[in-house]
């Protein structure tokens, strides 16, 4: 059995169909993944899944093998983490990966923090998905990841702001007359959901709803970022909820009004390993109450938005 064959199986069990997965996720033909699938059920000697029309579907025996799979994908992934990291001791480069679009607010404090480093580093700096970001420091790939909380068995979380999340709807739309809307004339309108990337943010949404007893309409339409949302509000006319940091990059097409009562929050931390023995590292670590202190003065300059300008 190749490790190739658990990275086939857990792609096919996750995204529940055999074309999604070869098309999307594993960039092969799919008469090959379902020849390497019967492959590894010959030799595992039981059916891990059953075909429909629809899809396919986890056997009893598949869902046992799912969760072995995915650890053994795993352990091999930090295997390969760990060589790496003793091939390269006392490394002087520095990575640093952002949640795409919080760099612009964020790199200037961490070069800050980090000022009697910086003729020393090389400083590295990437923007990304935040699962991937997380996925990233998992893996010893980057430093320092700026990003939601992403549960990854070797990653710590240090939380450096609380970011409010707004409603962000069309310039012309009725409720942006309003200062501040009532999440109760949310369910009226036509709401863009979430997909599984930025899922820290959904399940914010998600109970923030469910808490104001708020039923909106099925979602049609389903953003991956910040920038797909801007787009889908302008394009689709329906209404979103993301986090403040946004409000800065909105087009004349589109505004943001805060909720009315005390708004959701979502967190931005910082997420790194404690075998990390980077020097850069425990410099900004040990500047965290600083990065802190810069959270809050940037959350405060953003929000309330129809304070801002830029949004009446």
């Amino acid at each position: 059995m190749e490790l190739r064959h658990l990275k086939y199986f857990v792609a096919v069990a996750e995204e529940g169909s055999l074309t999604v997965a070869a098309e999307k996720r594993l960039f092969t033909a799919q008469p090959s993944l379902s020849r390497q699938l019967r492959d590894l059920e010959h030799e595992v000697g039981a059916a891990l899944f059953v075909r429909h029309a629809r899809g396919i579907e986890l056997t009893p025996a598949g869902r046992a093998f799912l969760d072995h799979a995915r650890l053994a994908l795993s352990q091999a992934a930090e295997a390969i983490a760990a060589a790496r990291r003793v091939a390269r001791p006392g490394k002087q480069s520095f990575s640093a990966g952002f949640l795409t679009g919080q760099e612009v607010d964020w790199l200037p404090h961490v070069t800050a923090v980090l000022r009697d480093e910086l003729k020393n580093i090389d400083l590295k700096v990437t923007s990304d998905f935040s699962p991937d970001i997380a996925d990233a420091v998992q893996r010893g790939d980057i430093d320092v990841g700026f990003c939601r909380v992403e549960p990854r068995p070797d990653v710590t979380y240090s939380v450096v702001a609380q970011e409010p999340i707004a409603v962000i709807l069309p310039s012309d739309h009725r409720l942006a007359t309003r200062s501040e809307i009532d999440p109760r004339d949310l369910q009226r309108e036509d709401f863009i959901g979430y997909s599984d990337i930025p899922h820290v943010l959904r399940d914010v949404v998600d109970r923030y709803f469910k808490k104001q007893g708020i039923k909106v309409i099925p979602p049609t339409h389903f953003l991956d970022n910040f920038t797909t949302g801007i787009s889908l509000v302008a394009s689709t006319r329906g209404v979103t909820l993301l986090p403040a940091y946004v409000l800065r990059v909105l087009p004349w097409s589109v505004v943001s009004r805060p909720l009315k009562g005390k708004a959701p929050t979502i967190d931005l931390a910082a997420g790194y390993r404690k075998d990390n023995k980077s020097p850069a590292l425990k410099s900004l670590l040990a500047g965290m109450d600083q990065l802190v202190a810069a959270g809050r003065d940037i959350v405060s300059r953003k929000w309330p938005p129809h304070e801002r300008g830029a949004n009446p």
